[in-house]
């Protein structure tokens, strides 16, 4: 997932989470900035976006935290209009800009400064019919909070094992400092093209997080179907199952873009909103 070519916005999107603190007076500052400059604008606080709401935008403005990114993904996805992630949540891995940052930055910015880089998505589908992408996890549990499920794996037709759980996350790797990072699961660079596997509270010492290749085509059974399964997409969206159905779960051919900072860096991000630390003291950079 390679960078690739920015060009100047002239047609901008914001999308506000009007619940955030403060979100209202930065969109009031990048909107006089944006029209300073003769970009077209367009609006909405609606979660998800309306379908076709991106549709002839250069670009799209998040103002919120990760949640209000990732409700923005499937339309950006579809068509291709990168995000720009301005953070106004908490750790913000996706809205990578600082309120700070994207004031100051805003003007050289709508000239084209900056990278797209492109992230990639789960795609995931049951046998009712139903499909949605992820971009950051796809998670199956028990539709009963307190039941333990039984899922049997398989990686191309290949029988895995079969997992005693609270459920098992799917993730991408721009997923990996989320859900699944909590689960025990690898932290895995944005770039590569991989799918990890990390079951929820197992009950085997030996089950692990499985790191498996992009081609791979997964399919998940329910192994004693005494019940429904729920199958949530980025922690925002449920696909409807039955108990004796099987889900399906792949890499998708499209890619999320992403508008990033010319000077981004995935480990500098980690190291500061995770407190990470290989064990030395200071930071050469």
């Amino acid at each position: 997932m390679s960078v690739s070519q920015s060009k100047p916005i002239k047609r901008l999107a914001f999308v506000l989470n009007q619940t955030k603190r403060e979100a209202f007076e930065m969109l009031g500052r990048l909107r006089t900035i944006a029209e300073a400059n003769g970009v077209e604008i367009r609006e909405t606080h609606e979660f998800p976006v309306p379908e076709g709401f991106l549709e002839g935008m250069d670009a799209c403005c998040v103002i919120g935290g990760d949640g209000t990114f990732l409700s923005v993904a499937s339309e950006s996805t579809e068509r291709q209009v990168p995000l720009i992630g301005v953070n106004r949540g908490t750790l913000g891995f996706l809205t990578t800009y600082s309120a700070e940052e994207i004031e100051a930055l805003f003007p050289s910015v709508l000239q084209g400064s900056y990278n797209i880089r492109s992230r990639g998505l789960l795609e995931c589908r049951t046998e009712e019919s139903h499909w949605d992408v992820a971009l950051n996890d796809v998670v199956i549990k028990s539709a009963s909070v307190s039941r333990i499920v039984h899922l049997n794996v398989f990686a191309d037709g290949e029988f895995v094992t079969t997992y005693v759980c609270d459920g098992l996350i799917f993730s991408t790797p721009t997923g990996s400092t989320a859900y699944t990072l909590s689960a025990g699961g690898p932290l895995i660079h944005p770039e590569a093209r991989v799918i990890s596997l990390t079951p929820i509270c197992p009950h085997a010492l030996s089950n692990r997080s499985i790191i498996l290749p992009e081609s791979v085509e997964l399919r998940v059974e329910n192994a004693i179907p005494n019940g429904q399964l729920v199958v949530a997409v980025d922690g925002q969206r449920n696909l409807s199952t039955s108990e004796d159905s099987s889900i399906s779960i792949k890499l998708s051919p499209k890619n999320l873009p992403i508008a990033q900072k010319v000077d981004y860096s995935h480990f500098n991000v980690v190291r500061r909103k995770l407190k990470w630390s290989g064990g030395y003291a200071g930071d050469p950079t």
